[in-house]
């Protein structure tokens, strides 16, 4: 069937962003609009898409949530086997966007990927709701699996192996940093004629420049 949504549009509109209204650093422009973006976006204030490279060279996207931030960069938390996980130990590059409707504004980020300290993850995992923490365990994460009742069972081994004790992060589980060097920052404008202020690292400097729309 063939359908047609080309009158589909949406007119955006926002603050002017000007780069003399911006810092010298990037990492701070993200965190004042992420701030902002969790006050008006609720529990999808901290969504983001993350896309990452197979050893063939095809990308491969899907939807994690931003953890936290520090001056390295932006954490998130995932299995490290997953087909991402396995991804980024190939290829350690990733990138990252941020869409906020609300704001009409978007941030893309490009960077290299690490993972974090054993530590940084164990101190995460402990905060997770126990639910989430069996889940670590339970999903073998981009595992075919035969359907919904083997999910439950092994939901149930777990809950009955770690019943009245507190439960460990698998090895298998824990965070990634991604360490940005480049951070473009989008503001929604009517007629199309949007504001981009991108940032680039070089040779250890934060470049900074406007962008075309």
């Amino acid at each position: 069937m063939t359908r047609n949504i080309a009158d589909i549009r949406r007119d955006y509109e926002g603050g002017q962003l000007n780069e003399s209204d911006t810092p010298d650093e990037p990492m701070a422009l993200f965190d004042e609009w992420l701030t902002l973006a969790l006050e008006t976006e609720g529990d999808d204030g901290n969504v983001m898409t993350l896309a990452t490279a197979d050893t063939q060279g095809r990308p491969h996207a899907r939807i994690v949530l931003l953890k936290g931030t520090d001056d390295k960069g932006l954490v998130f938390f995932t299995n490290y086997h997953s087909h991402k996980g396995s991804e980024l130990t190939n290829v350690p590059h990733a990138a990252l966007v941020f869409w906020w409707p609300g704001l009409s504004r978007q941030i893309r980020v490009e960077g290299r990927v690490e993972q974090i300290s054993p530590e940084e993850s164990d101190t995460y995992f402990a905060s997770r709701p126990r639910g989430s923490q069996l889940g670590a365990w339970v999903a073998t994460q981009s595992v075919v699996i035969p359907d919904r009742t083997w999910l439950s069972q092994r939901e149930q081994r777990f809950q009955h192996a770690y019943e009245g004790q507190d439960i460990p992060r698998p090895i298998h589980w824990g965070g990634y940093r991604v360490i940005p060097d480049m951070l473009e920052f989008w503001q929604g404008q009517p007629s199309r004629l949007h504001d981009r202020i991108r940032y680039e690292r070089r040779y250890g400097s934060w470049n900074r420049f406007r962008l075309a729309p």
